[in-house]
């Protein structure tokens, strides 16, 4: 039987439909990225919707005599919690490269609902024995709590040997989390300030002077054009990773579950009275690779979306989706013709496990090293395995998407590879599934399978 494209078109297009219009996949598709895109957008809107606001009474002991009261009384405003919950949140846009004014200006906002606190100084001489009932009382209103913060002498005025003391905060178990979090975070400079004055230190002076704003480092190209460094380019050679794997197994185990399914329900022979052996083969790889595709394109998308939401769309390049899809074709088809071989070569899925192991190593293993390669693209080991198929696709990838990419040349070299690759493993996998698809009996070793190549 001659081949033909019409028929291989026909069989593909069955092969897409048939999977894409089943429920598991609409849902790894569709509602998950929307379930991503709802988490990175619209749950930290609801969150900073508190509802009604807490009003928490901190009772101050200070054995040390001095103002710390009155500091915290200032640490606790309104205006200083959120200076100190934006200050926070620009600290985490720098360490992941995002902390540039116009990209902080992006950021969701630190909620602006805080608790209200109260701040009231007890006596010097006075014990948490003393208040424990107060502080403990159940009888307050629904949104009232209360807190109890010991300072003694020693937090203040410490000793040239032993150093500073420090405090204690007291709270009955209804005291928010965030309450308590912002309580500590006033505490600390209030007592660093009494400390300061009684050393007769201005405590503005001293934070002017010891505070340097964190910069992006800047990287320089050979062409003299700039780029601020992205701390998330760490994250890009993982992410590259995450995304062909995820392609590779959505259409690779397709190809094989419907292999093994159309195999044993004996629909394979009515499928070959149709077309040839080799039509069905390169029709269900071709629909395999339309569903790895728009499952992986998905995800890019998604991907796109959170880098405009916290505007670092320049942390990626377009040629470099260019090469993640191209050397996706590539790996896909060997792993996607090796996995349909296996596929027709036994009669249930639990004979495939065996013939599978190799198989998921030569993927699973890459897949994990791509973290490690994106830190070090310009080691012998990252280098080398850029030119060994399979797990070249991987592998270049990860460099590709490291701070450190390779030169064009070797890029190409590594494509070429693949393609010659893909194009032997194909043909491979083409004789194995023409003797496989009607052989029934015991599961065939690696051997047999090679046997079957040659007799095909």
């Amino acid at each position: 039987m001659k081949t033909s494209l019409h028929r291989i078109k026909l069989v593909a297009a069955r092969e897409f439909l048939t999977t894409v219009s089943s429920k598991g996949f609409l849902f790894g598709v569709l509602v998950m990225p929307v379930l991503i895109i709802a988490l990175i957008t619209v749950i930290p809107r609801l969150m900073a919707n508190r509802g009604a606001q807490v009003e928490v009474e901190v009772a101050v002991i200070d054995a040390s005599g001095s103002g710390f009261a009155d500091s915290l009384r200032r640490e606790l405003a309104p205006e200083a919690i959120q200076a100190r919950q934006n200050a926070g949140l620009r600290a985490a846009q720098e360490q992941v490269g995002m902390g540039d004014a116009s990209q902080s200006a992006r950021m969701p906002p630190a909620p602006a609902r805080v608790p209200a606190f109260i701040v009231r100084e007890l006596p010097a001489d006075a014990t948490l024995g003393q208040y424990q009932s107060w502080l403990t009382e159940r009888n307050l209103g629904k949104q009232q709590r209360r807190a109890l913060v010991e300072v003694p002498a020693d937090a203040v005025e410490g000793d040239a040997g032993r150093g500073y003391g420090t405090y204690q905060l007291y709270a009955p178990r209804n005291l928010p989390p965030d309450a308590e979090s912002i309580l500590h975070s006033a505490v600390r400079p209030a007592l660093i300030a009494e400390r300061l004055r009684r050393s007769g230190l201005d405590p503005a002076v001293v934070s002017a002077a010891t505070t340097i704003a964190r910069t992006s480092t800047t990287l320089v190209s050979a062409d003299g054009s700039q780029q601020g460094a992205q701390g998330l380019n760490r994250m890009m050679p993982f992410i590259m990773g995450i995304l062909l794997f995820m392609g590779i197994m959505t259409g690779g185990q397709g190809l094989m579950t419907s292999t093994v399914e159309e195999k044993s329900s004996r629909v394979v022979e009515v499928l070959l009275a149709a077309v040839s052996s080799l039509e069905l083969m390169w029709g269900k790889l071709l629909g395999q690779l339309g569903v790895g595709l728009v499952m992986m394109g998905a995800y890019v998308v998604v991907g796109v979306l959170a880098l405009l939401q916290f505007a670092t769309i320049g942390l990626i390049e377009p040629l470099l989706i260019l090469w993640l899809f191209l050397f996706f074709l590539m790996t896909y088809l060997v792993f996607g013709a090796l996995m349909m071989a296996i596929g027709a070569a036994v009669n249930q899925m639990a004979d495939a496990q065996s013939l599978m192991g190799p198989v998921m190593m030569l993927l699973v293993i890459p897949y994990i090293a791509t973290a490690m390669i994106g830190g070090a693209p310009d080691a012998p080991f990252a280098v080398i395995s850029s030119f060994i198929p399979p797990i070249n696709g991987f592998t270049m990838l990860a460099r590709l998407a490291s701070s450190s990419p390779p030169p064009v040349w070797q890029v190409l070299v590594s494509l070429g590879l693949s393609a010659t690759a893909s194009w032997l493993t194909v043909w491979f996998a083409s004789k194995v599934f023409r003797v496989g698809l009607l052989m029934h009996g015991k599961p065939p070793t690696f051997a047999t399978l090679v046997k079957w190549a040659r007799m095909g």
